[in-house]
């Protein structure tokens, strides 16, 4: 199939869209962790405060979502979900006190939410089945090159500029703004008749999962279980901290882990459209349980650099490829919903994963969390193999 037609116009614009807020998002992701301890936020704290904005996303993931297919329009959750998110980027340097500081990520957290459901079910809409995974692997693709610039230009601006962080999130505003500029470029196509619903509550999506098809419950009970034992990448910026690197150091790791992530994003989705969905996301859980068991008990640079490479090679195998495969199991009028629900409850898991991280680094240290998420991560795949037909 010509390339041409199957990255589409809309797919493109959305691409940049993500790639710019990424920019932004990403500049302030690595220095995120460090500049929280400055204000005097511990390890816990900083566990809470990322399941907890987590969570907040994933109510509103589910919610609008669920509301984007009841009134069949995208576009305008897509635009709002962006410009939230861009404007919280200054808004959490303003004052130093955690309640502040939370409400400020949350607001971010709940621009994702907001948005996420719309622009999968958009970018859905410019797929066919067979062209899922190319479509998801080259928005990801995009989306995690911006993970690789907004460090970069993290990386020198604190080259000249050392222990600098706030100035970082009023420069991080700028690209959101452009990110929200493209938004506008994005054309909508007319939906089918809907059945038009009076009202939407904030928990109808957990109905959807309910009336859900059975391989559909099947697969995102997987990937919750997954999720569950999956804490954020904060704690792997910290191991490497812990180990003795340098902000920079850590920021250049991360930058490498995420131009590994974009390169390989793309390809392995044209792979996962040739020989199914199923097969590169278990390969991709094979690969975290790998990294996880090196996290456990690394300690030279040079093995750190393996392990992300390792790591960037997974995000790529599976966080497209989970999407692209569940598109392809929902009916298209509840696409947004079944993106939605499924981001909803993981958000959830990471709120329980990461919060429970932040404890069990605190009470019996780093290995341990590292060693238990590889484990499941290898329980996972086997059940996917045995389970998911």
């Amino acid at each position: 199939m010509n390339k041409v037609k199957v990255i589409t116009r809309n797919v493109l614009i959305l691409s940049f869209v993500s790639l710019f807020t990424d920019v932004a998002s990403e500049m302030l992701y690595p220095v995120m962790p460090i500049y929280l301890k400055t204000i005097g936020f511990s390890i816990l704290l900083i566990g809470v405060l990322e399941g907890f904005a987590e969570a907040t996303a994933g109510l509103s993931k589910g919610y609008f979502g669920n509301l984007s297919d009841n009134t069949g329009k995208r576009l305008p959750f897509v635009q709002t979900g962006y410009a939230l998110s861009a404007v919280s980027k200054p808004l959490i340097i303003f004052f130093v006190y955690p309640l502040w500081v939370f409400l400020a990520r949350s607001l971010d957290r709940l621009g994702k939410g907001v948005r996420t459901g719309a622009r999968d079910a958009l970018l859905s809409d410019e797929a066919t089945p067979e062209t899922k995974g190319r479509i998801f692997g080259f928005h990801r693709s995009m989306d995690t090159l911006g993970a690789v610039l907004g460090p970069l230009l993290a990386l020198i601006y604190l080259i000249y500029h050392p222990n600098d962080y706030k100035t970082l999130f009023y420069i991080a505003f700028f690209p959101g703004m452009i990110a929200i500029g493209f938004t506008f470029l994005i054309k909508e196509k007319k939906s089918e008749t809907i059945e038009r619903k009076p009202k939407t509550r904030l928990l109808d999506f957990i109905t959807y999962w309910k009336a859900s098809p059975a391989i559909y419950r099947k697969l995102v009970a997987g990937l919750l279980l997954f999720t569950l034992f999956n804490s954020s990448d904060v704690f792997l910026l910290l191991k490497i901290k812990e180990a003795g690197f340098n902000d920079t150091t850590v920021i250049g790791i991360y930058i490498f882990y995420n131009l590994v992530y974009a390169l390989f994003s793309y390809p392995l989705g044209i792979l996962a459209d040739k020989i199914g969905m199923k097969k590169i996301f278990i390969s991709g859980l094979v690969l975290f349980a790998v990294v996880y068991l090196g996290m456990a008990y690394a300690e030279s640079k040079l093995i750190f650099i393996a392990l992300f490479f390792i790591y960037g090679i997974y995000a790529a195998a599976t966080e497209g490829i989970a999407k692209a495969w569940i598109t392809n199991i929902c009916a298209k009028k509840n696409t947004a919903t079944a993106i939605g629900t499924y981001t909803a409850f993981q958000s959830m898991a990471t709120l329980i994963a990461s919060s429970a991280a932040g404890l069990i680094w605190y009470s019996f240290g780093a290995s341990a969390i590292f060693l238990m998420s590889s484990v499941v991560a290898l329980g996972v795949s086997i059940y996917m193999v045995r389970v998911i037909k």
